[in-house]
């Protein structure tokens, strides 16, 4: 049903009379002004204020305010799905700019182009799989929009890349394991409450992000408190991975029976609350601003399962790390 109905709205946009979905220009489904302001900038670190602990690095394209929110409303509400490439496009140059193929501030070339090519490959051997993890919406709000935003624009910027030459999979992992509140008008402090031990990785998928390293992929970051807590998860699972491996299951984690869902596997160190631990042993990391192990012509991208760090399309116009003296 809801492949028909996303067949359906692509269809009704191309043939029925739309208008730009920041600006709202007649004909067009986004305007050339509308699309500079999505991706005509270059990506830059953004740093919430006050930033949660186990961040990894943050770039996002765009600033969430005017022309841009309304298109990611449009997109992630109205069921615009015509607007998924060029938000694909504009998580693309984000991804590429936060694993170092170009340097802070030089970003990707002007809208509409591609990506530019990778340097040329050298003798050593090639990169592991780059793998997009998009943070899941809500059960209930999937249902509600129909799709899953972050997720569909995740599998659009994979093609990007691909295009670019980059060896890059979306491996859409992440699932909520319990159900949290409505975040809207929650302060920072109540979002990383509300969202702390909220997100596993589905069973035996450890394995799979244990293969390459992982950048976080969302359409937006506000407080930071989602991709915080993806980010946990993620080096959770890996962590319980890599100790299952080396015949240590019983020091890297511990299993969730009545309380959680069936084989969800939580990090622990020592007694008490596993999340609790995974947030203290990463606060170091989250105040840090840290560059990304990726290097120019893919050597040195960094280890399977590693957290490398976090591309979102838009953020709150104050995270941005160049407009703080």
């Amino acid at each position: 049903m809801e492949g028909v109905r996303d067949w359906w709205q692509e269809l009704a946009g191309l043939v029925l009379p739309t208008e730009c979905a920041g600006c709202g220009r007649a004909r067009t489904v986004l305007c050339p002004r509308c699309r500079a302001a999505l991706d005509g900038h270059p990506p830059r670190r953004v740093r919430p204020v006050p930033e949660p602990a186990g961040l990894p690095a943050v770039h996002a394209a765009a600033r969430y305010a005017d022309e841009v929110r309304a298109v990611l409303l449009a997109h992630k509400e109205r069921g615009g799905l015509a607007l998924t490439r060029p938000l694909g496009a504009a998580l693309a140059g984000a991804v590429w700019v936060g694993l170092g193929r170009v340097g802070e501030g030089e970003g990707p070339p002007p809208p509409g182009n591609a990506l530019p090519p990778p340097p040329s490959p050298s003798l050593s051997p090639p990169p592991p799989d780059i793998l997009l993890v998009p943070v899941p919406s809500a059960p209930a709000a999937t249902r509600a929009r129909g799709h899953d935003p972050a997720r569909r624009i995740a599998f659009a910027a994979a093609g990007e890349l691909r295009r670019a030459g980059v060896r890059v999979r979306v491996a859409a992992v992440l699932r909520q394991r319990r159900a949290v509140a409505d975040q809207a008008g929650l302060t920072s402090r109540e979002r990383l409450d509300n969202l702390v031990g909220a997100l596993a990785v589905v069973p035996g998928a450890g394995r799979l992000l244990c293969r390459g390293p992982v950048v976080l992929v969302d359409d937006l970051v506000t407080t930071g408190a989602s991709l915080a807590e993806a980010a946990r998860a993620v080096r959770a699972a890996t962590a319980v991975e890599r100790a299952g491996r080396a015949g240590r299951p019983g020091r890297a984690c511990r299993r969730v029976g009545a309380a959680g869902e069936p084989g969800w596997v939580e990090g622990a160190a020592g007694e008490g609350s596993g999340v609790s631990a995974v947030y203290e042993g990463l606060s170091r990391e989250g105040r840090e601003v840290r560059p990304s192990r990726a290097r120019k012509g893919g050597a040195g991208v960094g280890r399977g399962g590693e957290v490398l760090c976090a591309a979102v399309v838009a953020a709150p116009p104050d995270s941005f790390v160049i407009n703080r003296n």
